[in-house]
Order: structure tokens, then C-alpha cells, then sequence
């Protein structure tokens, strides 16, 4: 595990994030918080990818929990069944469905221990919602982030807990915001797992990561 980057090292880092990408977004299609929660609650063990071609005509057809609620489970599966445990996932949205309906008139809430409580929704998918919809500077630390965390020293940690108290603690105020997606992207697509491409990396001469690829 590498050390934690100095604050310096830091600003510069997120500094030219931002610069790159001034606004960067999350790649989950979604028209509202309620689908927003349902393909987060659909992401786990699952890309991006395969939940958007899944959940393009379920959206279309079931956007508010009453919707859904209509369509079913059956139906619910029938949209998804390309995504991995999708019978689990399909109990849990009409679930979810049924708590948002009922509890709270069928909106979805902004606190994380109101989203937590929901089926399938864990501290990742409430803190996911809490800053791509109500603009909490919330950090989902998914395997993109935690690896990235400890390779390069911005975050470490020894388990998603500890990664997501790194960036809250270690992260300059004015990036919190954004910190969670610029890191995923990174992660994702330059900082990858099995051979990062640190000749393309436009931190890697602040990155502690002392394997770099040329």
C-alpha cells in the first residue's frame, strides 16, 4: 500500500483532473433519482455497459415506483435477465419499489440512512445517488477507486471504508464534489488493473505506483 500523498501533491493532482474534465459524469443512463437508484442497484457485479442495454426500454416503460410496481417482478426480469443475478436484483427493485411508494409517497429520499434502508442499496449505490442527483460531495468507492487509492497513494486504504474516509480527509474541499467520478474514470480507463498505462497518465509523474508501464 502506498503512503498518503501530501496536500500539495494532492491539489495538483485533482487540479489537473479538473482541468481535463471539468464536469465529468457517471456512465449509468438514468432520467431521474428513482432510475438512478434502480441502475446503480443494477451495477453491482455488473458493467455499465450491460446495465444501460438492459435498462433502455425498462426506463422507458417503468420511470416512478408505481410503474414499476405495475410492471411487476416477472416483467421486471424480463428487462434484465442479460445482467448477472438478475432474479435477486428484480425481488429487490419491486421491493425497493413498493418501500418508496408507500413510506415516502414515491420519492426518493436524499439522507443515506433512508437510502441504505432500501433493498439491494448499499453504502456505495446511496452514496452513487446522493452525489450524481442531490450533489453531495459523496465518495462511492467501487474497485476502480479503491485500486487507484492505494496504487497512487491518493487514497489508501485497506478496505472501501477506510479509502472513503482517505479522499474525505485528504482531498482538497473545492474537488470533493467530483473526486469519486474523476477517480472511477481514471481507474477505469487509464489506470486499469492487470497493465496500467502510466505512458498516457497525466499524474504519473505524482504517482507513488512503482511498477509503471512505458
Amino acid at each position: 500500500m502506498a503512503k498518503q500523498l501530501p496536500y500539495p501533491v494532492m491539489r495538483e493532482i485533482f487540479a489537473r483532473f479538473q482541468a481535463a474534465e471539468p464536469e465529468p459524469k457517471g456512465e449509468l443512463h438514468h432520467t431521474n433519482a428513482f432510475t438512478l437508484v434502480v441502475a446503480v442497484a443494477l451495477s453491482a457485479q455488473a458493467t455499465d455497459a450491460g446495465v444501460n442495454k438492459a435498462t433502455k426500454r425498462l426506463f422507458e416503460i417503468a420511470d416512478t415506483p408505481q410503474k414499476m410496481l405495475a410492471l411487476g417482478e416477472e416483467g421486471v426480469i424480463e428487462h434484465i435477465k442479460t445482467i448477472g443475478l438478475f432474479r435477486n436484483k428484480a425481488k429487490n427493485v419491486i421491493k425497493l419499489s413498493r418501500i418508496l411508494v408507500e413510506e415516502y409517497g414515491g420519492e426518493v429520499p436524499s439522507s443515506r440512512a433512508a437510502l441504505q434502508s432500501l433493498p439491494g442499496v448499499g453504502r456505495k449505490t446511496a452514496n452513487v445517488v446522493l452525489n450524481m442527483w442531490w450533489r453531495f460531495p459523496a465518495q462511492a468507492v467501487d474497485t476502480h477507486i479503491f485500486r487507484l487509492g492505494n496504487r497512487a497513494g491518493i487514497a489508501p486504504g485497506r478496505d472501501v471504508d477506510a479509502v472513503e474516509r482517505a479522499i474525505e480527509d485528504h482531498v482538497p474541499a473545492e474537488f470533493q464534489l467530483h473526486a469519486h467520478h474523476w477517480m472511477i474514470l481514471h481507474g477505469r480507463y487509464t489506470c486499469v488493473a492487470r497493465k496500467p498505462k502510466c505512458a498516457a497518465c497525466l499524474i504519473a509523474d505524482l504517482c507513488q505506483y512503482e511498477d509503471k508501464t512505458q
